[in-house]
């Protein structure tokens, strides 16, 4: 009864938002295409700098020359050029060589790494708090009343839109839902992760986000996109057979039409709230 109910007011919220939501721009991943998705938080931005900026050019230097001694090996130390072998086993000084350069390169790789985990990990003051939970397979959607009243709480189930209806709502396949997360615009948003069954995965790569749903845990990320806009992600776990069709929408919107929105919907919500306790208590 709990699953029918949130499906149904799933729904009737979708149907809802798809004005308000239909003049949003989509960044969607595109096909065959190659690197990071372009980047929404600064999260995302310092993730791909660390990647470009660092990661690439190091393991580009060190690839080229392994390369270039494995080459230069083959050819100088080969039976035919180097018939008679060295009768020796060791070289204090290439052994210190080969021990200090990887420690001085992790080091210099450990720099930039540590000042970004501590950005990604040091969650600031939140504008709004959600609550992602993730079931098989689908997510729930938990948000506060403002103001502090639980009564006004406003859960919903977000699933997966069949194939006919993600093509007639514009939305790509297997990306779409029925009923997206919503937040505003310009705020700092922490999601509350955990799972109602096994281990799922939150992941949106356009903020540089992801992280495990445990059952029974509560874990923690943040975002903050200044770009109103539709986003995209999956779960990343692999959750069970129908773990490629649980995915993640984001819809980021000024603050005035999230207002509108978040208002509009905790009405509904009550409303129906409302008449599943009336048809609750018909059947006893």
């Amino acid at each position: 009864m709990r699953f029918g109910s949130k499906l149904a007011v799933g729904l009737v919220l979708a149907l809802i938002a798809l004005p308000a939501f239909a003049d949003l721009p989509q960044h969607v991943p595109q096909d065959k295409a190659f690197g990071f998705q372009p980047p929404a938080t600064e999260v995302a931005r310092q993730i791909q700098a660390f990647h470009n900026n660092w990661l690439l050019p190091i393991i580009s230097v060190i690839l080229a020359f392994v390369t270039g001694l494995l080459l230069y090996i083959f050819v100088r130390f080969n039976r035919k050029a180097n018939p008679e072998p060295a009768q020796f086993s060791h070289n204090t000084l290439i052994e210190v060589v080969w021990t200090l350069i990887p420690v001085l390169i992790l080091v210099v790789i450990a720099v930039p790494s540590f000042r970004l985990l501590y950005l990604e990990d040091e969650i600031p003051e939140a504008d709004l708090t959600v609550k992602a939970i993730g079931a098989q397979w689908y997510w729930d959607y938990e948000y506060t009343d403002p103001a502090g009243d639980p009564d006004k709480t406003i859960t919903y189930s977000s699933i997966l839109l069949e194939k006919e209806d993600a093509i007639a709502a514009g939305k790509p396949w297997l990306l779409g839902v029925d009923s997206p997360m919503v937040v505003p615009a310009g705020k700092i948003v922490r999601v509350i992760v955990t799972a109602a069954d096994v281990l799922h995965a939150f992941a949106v790569p356009a903020f540089g986000v992801k992280i495990d749903a445990v059952p029974g845990r509560l874990n923690e990320i943040w975002f903050k996109v200044d770009e109103p806009g539709i986003y995209y992600g999956q779960c990343s776990e692999l959750c069970g057979s129908r773990h490629a069709y649980m995915p993640i929408e984001v819809h980021v919107l000024p603050q005035a039409d999230y207002d509108a929105w978040f208002a509009k919907t905790q009405a509904e919500y009550a409303t129906y709230h409302a008449l599943d306790g009336v048809k609750l208590a018909s059947a006893k």
